[in-house]
């Protein structure tokens, strides 16, 4: 862990004084370091060009942003701030003006049709570079629930609606999120939004084929919840050689049937946690 540090920037000012500026350095060179390994900008500006007009291409303005989520989380119209404060003009050759919200708002929008390709070029690199171990995957889905009426929603992005909220709010519509990680380092390496009503139940099939290019030639294993064990499912995890772990819901096995199983003939599984 690196320890949060300050790095002093001194300029020579016009009659020989040399004034001295100190900035947050923090964990700014290996989060560029990263960056520079996982190829982030090269695979942002190949998919998402800029004109010539540009002062920043989109791939460097999303470095930035990445580093200030990893640093010191802030609002779009903060990051600015955020860049004057620590070392990034030194680290990235970003100047705090150039991080204006518009200028952020600009390359998000402009990666936003391409992220799918961006996240799976990013990650196959990380796979590939860090030797990551993506037989194993772990899957889970969640809600957010949202204010508002949203009459209007794009029917390109997920559309908030009612459904089944883990926060118990049924008062609010929700839109839901999955993701799946590696069990070796927790690794996100698939994630989608999805309607506020959407099934999770549905979604499993279409995320293993998503997760099957991913794990390529290796057999793959998905450890999921009681919302992955559905007839279509199985079937489908089946045919396709994919294993699979998930906890049986009562409407597979009934209580009774639990409950009459010889406990000395379990076979004992130890415990594994990850983080995300």
């Amino acid at each position: 862990m690196l320890v949060a540090a300050c790095v002093a920037v001194r300029e020579r000012a016009q009659y020989g004084s040399v004034p001295s500026v100190e900035k947050a350095l923090g964990s700014l060179p290996l989060v560029a370091a990263f960056a520079s390994s996982l190829r982030i900008r090269d695979v942002i500006d190949g998919l998402c060009p800029v004109d010539d007009r540009s002062e920043l291409t989109h791939g460097q303005v999303i470095e930035a942003l990445v580093a200030n989520r990893l640093t010191s989380p802030e609002p779009l119209v903060r990051v600015q701030d955020w860049a004057g404060g620590y070392a990034v003009e030194e680290v990235f050759g970003i100047r705090p003006e150039q991080l204006n919200d518009d200028r952020i708002g600009r390359a998000l929008d402009a990666i936003a049709p391409q992220l799918d390709s961006i996240v799976g070029s990013v990650g196959a690199t990380a796979i590939t570079a860090f030797g990551i171990d993506v037989s194993r995957i772990h899957w889970d889905m969640t809600s957010m629930s949202v204010h508002g009426e949203y009459e209007q929603v794009d029917e390109a992005y997920a559309a908030p609606n009612f459904g089944h909220p883990k926060d118990r709010r049924l008062d609010l519509k929700q839109v839901q999120a999955g993701i799946a990680v590696t069990a070796d380092g927790g690794v996100p390496v698939f994630h989608r939004a999805y309607d506020g009503g959407t099934g999770e139940v549905a979604q499993v099939i279409p995320m293993m084929k998503k997760l099957q290019e991913i794990a390529t030639t290796r057999r793959l294993l998905i450890v999921g919840d009681s919302k992955l064990v559905s007839y279509d499912n199985l079937a489908a995890m089946h045919a396709d050689e994919v294993n699979f772990v998930a906890p049986a819901s009562k409407v597979y096995v009934k209580a009774q049937t639990l409950a009459g199983l010889d406990l000395a003939l379990a076979t004992r599984v130890e415990p594994v946690t990850f983080f995300v």
